[in-house]
């Protein structure tokens, strides 16, 4: 069993934005983030992520819990499996209160990582080819680049180190098939593969005695989702914030030398195309993304489906394409930067280049080429925004020459866009909710607020304060309440004395008025209530609150 104390100390590691964030494409949206719910079909995106509070909570379907109950609910997982998966990812090791469980994480990828590292020093041709490129020795040290050899030396090494072959197999770096086990690299230069927290997790690999396939990566694996990662991240990622800004590429090579040449918010994709998996990574410093692909026509079909995925999911950002047979790590060897900065500072808009790349797939002479060519450019500005349709729809016109009133575009809108979270139905339901809100964020107040209030007292959400002062934060209400942004607590004591004032004024006058016109209950009960809530009325006014059972 996992003890307590090692729950808790991961727990205060998570943060429930990047947890929920490495799954779903997570938008800002005042204090918090919102995103489609992964667990109900809807339109409008209803589900929220509240940095502050560190939960998530969903007012479409009710869902709502910590980074640990996310990771529950979407990877279909029980609580210890749940733990031990974000536990991983974090790179934190996790106590057991048996000790047969207590054995640290696999070191099994980094010491296959440094036994790599330690192998190119002594390989003349893997040196000669990392030299050849322009790759400087503390780049092959900051990258962690190294060799592999044939494949029984590495099986050999694993054996040597005690690792469960099993486990290497699992992780990656061994295959298994014919009954034999298998090195997956062999005989190449090496690039480690990292998590976003500077695991390694898999490994990138180059050739250079002449094998068919130029590059391969680490298969898929428990660890390792190619569609989620961008190399070098965990190195770019503080630049990248700091800067505001991400260059993307389609190689290891391109993001070494660029770091290399100061350019060190430089990542890569993984030997696939830009997916909308990789799009929460990218959203994080809400970055401008710049997409630097070689002019050919794979990198050309690449830059094209990233931008339009980009333009429709709201990036800012655009395109640089390099001709000539070119890329960023020939440009930076041939001593090219400031040629290099120039281009990275004026990339071509996505939205811009995706239209003139369809364009340029049609023969503008021919009219009914012209036609398809404007269906399938307006087709694509209807993913966009109605503001962007409108304002692309003069430059489409003009790139086909014709007059932009020949370019229809249906505005989509959304009539959900803004709506407030909770529905109010008047000012005091959302005085109680601004007084529910005061007991989560400031429990301190709770003896203050019991003293001389019942939940029974609120009109519209009793059954909610109940909930808060039974200290009962994880139901669905309460999250609700927590991370809805138009709500306010009250600001301090003072400001909740004044409010329990007003509240319980307009209360007990109301009462009072009941009493007065109140049938069939005895002369000593209506003189006895009467002065009852007088005298309460009277203390209140004075400024004093008055106990609710007195």
């Amino acid at each position: 069993m996992i003890t307590q104390d090692s729950i808790e100390a991961l727990k205060a590691r998570l943060d429930v934005v990047d947890v929920v964030g490495s799954y779903l494409e997570l938008k800002k949206s005042g204090a918090n983030y919102k995103a489609p719910c992964p667990f109900h079909d809807e339109k409008s995106a209803s589900f929220v992520v509240s940095p502050s509070k560190q939960i998530y909570h969903c007012f479409g379907c009710g869902v709502g819990g910590d980074s640990i109950k996310f990771t529950m609910e979407y990877e279909k997982l029980n609580y210890p499996e749940a733990l031990e998966k974000l536990a991983d990812n974090y790179n934190f090791s996790l106590s057991y209160s048996d000790n047969k469980h207590n054995k640290p994480r696999s070191q099994l990828m980094e010491r296959v990582n440094e036994w790599y590292q330690n192998l190119l020093t002594h390989k003349q041709t893997a040196l000669e080819y990392v030299k050849e490129r322009g790759i400087y020795e503390n780049s092959v040290e900051k990258f962690g680049i190294g060799y592999a050899p044939d494949s029984n030396a590495t099986i050999n090494y694993i054996k040597s180190q005690l690792f469960n072959m099993s486990e290497a197999v699992e992780m990656g770096v061994v295959g298994f098939d014919g009954g034999r086990n298998f090195a997956r690299f062999i005989e190449r230069v090496t690039f480690p593969i990292h998590s976003v927290n500077g695991t390694v997790v898999g490994f990138g690999g180059r050739t250079i005695t002449g094998h068919q396939a130029k590059y391969v990566n680490s298969p898929e694996t428990p660890f390792f989702n190619k569609s989620r990662l961008l190399y070098a991240y965990h190195h770019a990622k503080q630049s990248i914030h700091k800067r505001k800004e991400i260059i993307i590429t389609e190689g290891y090579l391109d993001v070494i030398m660029l770091h290399q040449a100061g350019f060190d918010n430089a990542v890569a994709t993984l030997g696939t195309a830009l997916t909308d998996q990789h799009l929460p990574l990218l959203r994080k410093g809400d970055p401008k993304v710049i997409m630097a692909y070689d002019g050919d026509k794979p990198g050309r079909a690449a830059a094209l489906k990233a931008s339009r995925l980009l333009s429709a999911s709201g990036f800012n950002g655009g395109v640089v394409i390099f001709g000539e047979g070119m890329d960023p790590a020939d440009m930076v060897k041939d001593g090219r930067v400031e040629e290099l900065a120039t281009m990275f500072r004026s990339p071509k808009p996505f939205i811009e280049f995706v239209l003139d790349e369809i364009i340029s797939l049609y023969d503008l002479r021919d009219p009914k080429a012209k036609e398809s060519s404007m269906q399938e450019a307006t087709g694509y500005l209807k993913t966009l925004s109605p503001i962007l349709q409108e304002e692309y729809k003069s430059y489409l016109a003009s790139r086909l020459g014709l007059s932009p009133s020949f370019v229809k575009v249906t505005s989509q809108t959304n009539t959900n866009q803004g709506a407030p979270f909770v529905q109010t139905n008047s000012h005091k339901d959302m005085w109680e909710l601004s007084l529910i809100k005061t007991v989560l964020e400031k429990p301190h107040l709770i003896d203050q607020i019991l003293d001389v209030l019942d939940p029974s007292l609120l009109q519209f959400h009793s059954y909610e304060l109940g909930l808060a002062l039974s200290g009962k934060l994880d139901e669905p209400q309460l999250m609700a309440i927590s991370v809805d942004d138009m709500i306010k607590s009250l600001k301090d004591e003072e400001a909740l004395k004044n409010e329990l004032i007003t509240f319980l004024t307009k209360h007990y006058e109301r009462e009072l008025k009941k009493v007065n016109m109140g049938q069939g209950i005895s002369f000593e009960e209506k003189a006895f209530y009467i002065r009852k809530f007088r005298g309460k009325i009277a203390i209140l006014k004075r400024g004093e609150l008055v106990a609710f059972n007195s």
